[in-house]
Order: structure tokens, then C-alpha cells, then sequence
């Protein structure tokens, strides 16, 4: 079965990942201590955690979420299930277009269950749920009028019929495959990075790619325009056709929780090259939003104006003071020199 969503708004930015609930555990101390390198063959632990919460989750609807607070209106692509509802009802009054979400009546939305600790380490067990009729979604017509397509991770079918369907339509794709490189076989990581006009990932993820593919970064950077590493609380990095830009963390006071921080990263991105900015500013600009989610519980629970945003830019990066403006925040953004080029149409940029 096919569902071929129409083009009844002109994206700007396609998000095609998980939308989920997460269900966020925080371990006070560091998973790693607790785990025997002489005895992963039959892993049994267990770790008693602090808090438990339930919010709203999933790739997709942490790099909309952020998105939307940088002044974006993204169209998602996915399902929710029969408890879906409130979820909704709170993206669309965001302005978030969700148009391309189906609703699966018969299925509960996806959840993620995730104990973090507060080094930044992360084990996760995800279920699928409503997101199985994901796939069913030709985003065709949507890519044929977009700036920009992320695929991120979801279930390897959606994956990999929507990074195809978005390069075929000439869309610039951000190949984002993250918790997913556990499952997808080598043949679909390669099939995704020669569609991709991007990929991101951490550097684990990177380790990952180069094991199932024997692509080492280098490599990747040699066929991949854009390259985007993070590392964790040691900063990340831009390769752009190979020239390489290290970007250090936003100063923080209060790290709370990383689950969403890389999603949020992610959303300053697409901002940033949206924008057209060096990519000095667009990392800087990725780093803080990070920052943002890393200070609350929950990959949806923080806020700010174009103001705050950035103010705060400018104290956490003052050799960059100016670099952008709260106007630049406000609405979505315009041609960019990093993208490549798209056929444009007569109709105006949404508002």
C-alpha cells in the first residue's frame, strides 16, 4: 500500500524520522563504570535510576520542536498511534506541518525507553509501534518543492524509500541514521551516503559506518559534501568538501539530561546552512541549541525567544558577536550558499 501525501504547502524543511514517546530515565552516575569490558558476551545489569519521565520523543519531533523555536516550519513525515492526539494538537500550534503524519488507529505511537547518565552515555530499547505504516508514505511530491530533506532514524523501510525519493527529486538530503546503524545493513549505509548531500552522526556512529562499510571518515568526507561529527562535551566538527571546522561547545552551568541535545544540534544546523552562514556560525549556532535541550528534562521541555537565543550567543561565543540577529531567527530562512541550488517556483516562501 502506497499513501502519497499532497503538496498542499510548499516545504521548506522535510523531517522523516521516529515520532515517539520517550520514557527518559537519568542514571546519577556513569553507565560505563558498570559495565565489565571481559564480560559483554552476557551483559546483566541492572541500574537503579533517579527520575522517570514521560514525554514526547523522536527524532523527528525533537529536530521539528527545535526547529519551530528557530523560527522554521517543518513538514514531518511519520505515523502516530491511537494516543497520538495530544502530540498533534501541541505541534500544530507551533505551526509545525503535519500533513504527512498518519494516524494509525490500531497501534500506540512509538516509545523509546532510554536511561541516560550525566556523561552524555545513553542505552535505549525502541519500539516501533504506529511508525511501521511510516513507509507507506511516497514523499515525492513534497521533494519535488523542498530546500532541504533529513532522514533520520525510523524503520529501515521509511528510510530507505524517502532517502530515495527525496535525492530523486533533487532535494539536497541530510542522511541522519544514528540508532539505526545497529540494524541497517551495510548495503543500505552505502545506498544513503551516496544519495546523501550530507550525513551527521557522533563519532561512536562514525566508528559504526566505518565497521559495516570500511568508510573511515576521510573517506566519507571525500564523497560526501558536508560531513558533521559530534563529540559529545568535546565539541564537534564541519568538513565541508573536505576543509575541516571544529566547533566547541556552548558553556553551560546546569547539564540536566543529553537525550534530545543531538537532535536540537541537528536543527541548528539546518538553521544555520539555511541561513547561509560560515560554517563557523552555523556550528556555533547548532553547539547552543544543543545547550538548550541539555538544560531542561526531555528533548521537548526547552524555551526561547529569537532574543534569548541570541543574547546568549553572543556571551558564549563573543569572538562571534553580531554573527546573527534575532530578525534571521524569526522566519524561515531564505536561499543559502551551502545548498545546492533548486529550480525556483512562483509561488512564495510560506510565513
Amino acid at each position: 500500500m502506497t499513501a502519497v501525501v499532497p503538496a498542499t504547502v510548499q516545504p521548506r524543511v522535510i523531517v522523516s524520522a521516529s515520532l515517539a514517546f520517550d520514557y527518559i530515565m537519568t542514571f546519577p552516575g556513569a553507565l560505563a563504570d558498570h559495565i565489565l569490558p571481559d564480560k559483554v558476551h552476557t551483559i546483566s545489569v541492572s541500574f537503579l535510576v533517579e527520575t522517570l519521565r514521560r514525554q514526547r520523543g523522536g527524532v523527528a519531533g525533537n529536530i521539528a520542536y527545535s526547529l519551530a523555536l528557530l523560527g522554521e516550519r517543518p513538514t514531518l513525515v511519520g505515523a502516530g498511534g491511537s494516543d497520538f492526539a495530544a502530540y498533534r494538537a501541541a505541534f500544530l500550534g507551533l505551526g509545525i506541518d503535519m500533513a504527512a503524519v498518519l494516524d494509525v488507529e490500531e497501534e500506540l505511537t512509538a516509545s523509546a525507553f532510554m536511561i541516560s547518565d550525566l556523561r552524555a552515555s545513553q542505552v535505549m530499547a525502541f519500539y516501533p509501534g504506529a511508525s511501521k505504516r511510516a513507509a507507506e508514505f511516497s514523499v515525492s511530491a513534497l521533494a519535488a518543492e523542498a530546500r532541504v530533506g533529513l532522514v533520520g532514524a525510523t524503520t529501515l523501510e521509511a528510510m530507505r524509500r524517502h532517502t530515495a525519493e527525496l535525492a530523486e527529486a533533487g532535494c539536497p538530503v541530510i542522511y541522519d541514521p544514528s540508532q539505526q546503524l545497529v540494524a541497517l545493513p551495510a548495503e543500505d549505509i552505502l545506498a544513503g551516503v551516496e544519495r546523501a548531500w550530507a550525513v551527521v552522526g557522533n563519532d561512536y556512529e562514525y566508528a559504526m559506518i566505518e565497521r559495516k562499510t570500511g568508510l573511515t571518515v576521510d573517506q566519507l568526507s571525500a564523497r560526501v559534501p558536508l560531513v558533521v561529527i559530534t563529540y559529545g562535551g568535546q565539541g564537534s566538527e564541519l568538513r565541508y568538501h573536505g576543509e575541516a571546522v571544529s566547533i566547541p561547545v556552548a558553556p553551560t552551568t546546569d547539564l540536566v539530561d543529553p537525550t534530545g541535545s543531538g537532535d536540537a544540534y541537528r536543527a541548528g544546523l539546518i538553521k544555520g546552512l539555511l541561513l547561509g552562514f560560515e560554517l563557523a556560525v552555523v556550528g556555533r549556532l547548532a553547539a547552543l541549541a544543543a545547550t538548550f535541550a541539555l538544560e531542561r528534562h526531555g528533548p521537548q521541555e526547552h524555551v526561547y525567544s529569537a532574543e534569548s537565543f541570541v543574547a546568549r550567543f553572543d556571551r558564549a561565543f563573543p569572538d562571534y558577536t553580531g554573527a546573527i540577529s534575532p530578525d534571521a531567527l524569526r522566519h524561515e530562512a531564505d536561499a543559502s550558499r551551502w545548498l545546492p541550488p533548486r529550480v525556483l517556483t512562483s509561488s512564495p516562501i510560506r510565513r
